[in-house]
């Protein structure tokens, strides 16, 4: 199985977070549309495909590798200097309901290994996403 595209790493890692308590929430999906439409990384992404690849990684979590197996194509498939977009792009999706259920916090902390990301970067992340989406 040939390697995801950067694009569809990225959606990748948006949509396992946002499965990762089984329920994917309208506000989630909502928020993935949102960074997939207004976040330069995705300038060229076809937008049309986006509904067939979130169907793809929910398959591919369902094969026998599942969760560590999309992780590790992810990682093997992101170019290094986008890790920490990646990061952002899946905690934007888990933050985006304000509150942070255990499922999330264990997916996100999966991600932040899988990608090596340290603790720093994760922090700042973490800080601006909590600060562009409080009330």
């Amino acid at each position: 199985m040939p390697l995801p595209s950067t694009h569809e790493a990225l959606i990748y890692l948006m949509v396992i977070t946002s499965a990762s308590d089984r329920d994917m929430t309208d506000v989630e999906l909502a928020r993935i549309g949102d960074v997939v439409r207004s976040w330069p990384v995705f300038e060229d992404f076809k937008h049309d495909r986006l509904i067939a690849i979130a169907q793809d990684c929910q398959k591919m979590l369902h094969e026998k590798d599942g969760l560590e197996g999309v992780l590790e194509r992810v990682a093997e498939a992101l170019p290094e200097r986008l890790h920490d977009t990646a990061y952002a792009a899946a905690f934007e999706v888990a933050a985006v309901d304000l509150e942070m259920r255990m499922e999330e916090l264990r997916v996100l902390q999966l991600i932040r290994r899988q990608l090596d990301l340290d603790a720093l970067t994760a922090a700042a992340i973490a800080r601006g996403a909590k600060a562009r989406l409080r009330t």
